[in-house]
């Protein structure tokens, strides 16, 4: 009996399975391709790139200490976490599954074209995605990874993923500098928002992620400055080369992820430590001209932040030094505004990777390599470049605050925040102005150089790390030098792997992670 219920099963199954395929002919549309196009998969990609990093940026910029929380007691903000959460979780969810096998998508159609530059553009992206995530979290799934029929995924080490992005970073240029085939501006530029299919840029925007790759091994005997400062020469050239993630504003769906209408940074203000390096206290006499434009005052017109572990103990309507929105309001109401300001703005492209970064890295390997007059040609260049951006942000009607920042940019950039000589120059110098400029959007490669440096004061000045019972209680009195995997799919589905790595332990999030090791 039960042979003949599971023989009736199969023959309705198969039965159904014909039907389906007999209702999808008949609804065939010739007009209306049911293959996946590069064109049309690359716009939404390129959204989840900057969804990604934005996403868990919230949290790596509490580590960072760009911002804090209102409230007291914030995990990330003491370096914790949120058990059961995928806070955290984005860029192991973007890079595996939103971007993921699209990339393959776009692969197998632009080969069947011979559309090597979307070849090209398709393992760019992946390259991101390989080197930003395991930047991120560390070991990862490399070698099994989108394997089918698989429902349990081995990883890999850091170091195995740093050479997969050597290995691919360098396919992507190869195919980008082709010409041949369906090769084509037009054709590219249909999918592609941040270039306009100009190839150029997408081979630069690689060896910045190469620049990236070679650099965060500053620790180890292999680090080469060389091949770093090679990189960054290939990379961008000015902010025209920068990658930036368009962002139309209409609505929540095409907004800024930082701007008001998505409403994501409401229960976050800038922290002390980021005001202390604005306002003078720490460069004395040394007013930053980006103060003004990207943060906001109080109503007693003080510029002030939040301290790690306390909140804003003044997050009362009314009180004159309630610490201010990024929204550009000093008394923040649970309506949005509808504006914002600077990076802050609705409207505003997301910058994934700038020439001014470029230039700071490139400030670094060659202070390490102890060309100095080299370092500090790049160091300024890094600076100018990111007041230029900022400056490019203002509203071009606002004409009192253009004139005041033209002038306190001539008298910054003489003060004691900035380095006059190549030998007055310090790795200090060159690591502070980097954290500066990476401000908002570069929240993750500033995570990368706190690590390599284990967040010390003498290496970014002033900072102080949360200690003692100011830490999460699971740190074991340590700080935290990765995000946990993506709870939805690893802890949930994949834990005996996770076993494997250490990744059950309470604090996982504390161990060192390998690019930072000697």
């Amino acid at each position: 009996m039960k042979k003949i219920k599971l023989i009736s099963l199969v023959t309705l199954l198969g039965v159904g399975l014909t039907s389906c395929e007999k209702y999808l002919d008949v609804n065939f549309d010739p007009s209306f391709p049911q293959v996946s196009q590069g064109f049309a998969l690359l716009p939404p990609m390129l959204g989840q790139m900057a969804r990604a990093e934005a996403f868990d940026g919230r949290f790596t910029g509490q580590y960072c200490q760009y911002w804090l929380a209102t409230a007291a007691g914030n995990a990330w903000d003491r370096h914790g976490y949120v058990a059961g959460s995928d806070n955290g979780g984005e860029m192991w969810r973007s890079h595996y599954w939103s971007i993921g096998k699209n990339v393959d998508l776009v692969i197998e159609d632009a080969v069947a074209k011979q559309q090597w530059d979307y070849v090209g553009v398709a393992k760019a992206l992946r390259t991101w995605g390989w080197q930003s995530t395991t930047d991120a979290n560390g070991e990862m799934i490399l070698k099994q990874a989108w394997e089918p029929n698989r429902y349990v995924f081995e990883y890999d080490s850091q170091e195995d993923v740093y050479k997969e992005v050597v290995r691919l970073g360098t396919e992507a240029i190869a195919d980008l500098s082709r010409t041949d085939g369906g090769v084509s501006v037009a054709s590219l530029s249909r999918g592609d928002l941040v270039y306009k299919g100009d190839r150029t840029k997408w081979i630069k925007f690689v060896n910045a992620i190469l620049a990236r790759n070679a650099n965060h091994i500053s620790n180890k005997k292999t680090y080469n400055p060389d091949a770093v400062i090679k990189f960054v020469d290939a990379s961008f050239s000015s902010n025209a080369d920068n990658f930036y993630i368009p962002q139309a504003g209409t609505n929540t769906a095409d907004a800024n992820f930082w701007g008001p209408l998505r409403n994501n940074m409401n229960s976050f203000r800038q922290s002390s430590y980021l005001v202390s390096l604005f306002n003078g206290t720490l460069f004395p006499n040394a007013i930053d001209p980006r103060m003004a434009a990207m943060l906001t005052a109080s109503d007693d017109k003080v510029y002030r932040g939040v301290n790690v572990n306390l909140g804003d103990a003044n997050n009362v309507a009314g009180r004159t030094n309630r610490v201010a929105n990024f929204w550009g309001q000093s008394q923040p109401t649970a309506t949005t505004p509808a504006t914002g300001k600077s990076i802050f703005d609705n409207g505003t492209a997301h910058p994934l990777i700038t020439y001014w970064e470029m230039q700071f890295v490139k400030a670094e390997a060659a202070f390490i390599k102890g060309d100095k007059a080299m370092a500090f040609d790049a160091y300024n260049k890094g600076i100018n470049a990111h007041l230029d951006w900022v400056f490019s942000l203002m509203s071009s009607t606002d004409a009192a605050g253009r004139a005041a920042f033209t002038t306190e940019r001539a008298a910054y950039l003489k003060s004691s925040a900035v380095a006059q000589t190549s030998a007055a120059l310090t790795l200090s110098d060159i690591m502070t102005q980097k954290y500066i400029s990476m401000f908002v959007h570069g929240h993750m490669e500033s995570w990368v150089d706190m690590r390599r440096y284990k967040y010390s004061p003498d290496i970014f000045k002033g900072f102080t790390a949360p200690t003692g019972s100011t830490l999460f209680p699971d740190n074991g009195g340590k700080l935290a030098y990765r995000l946990r995997p993506r709870y939805n799919s690893e802890y949930v589905w994949n834990r005996a792997a996770l076993d494997k790595i250490g990744a059950l332990n309470a604090d996982y999030h504390t161990k060192e992670i390998w690019f930072m090791q000697p």
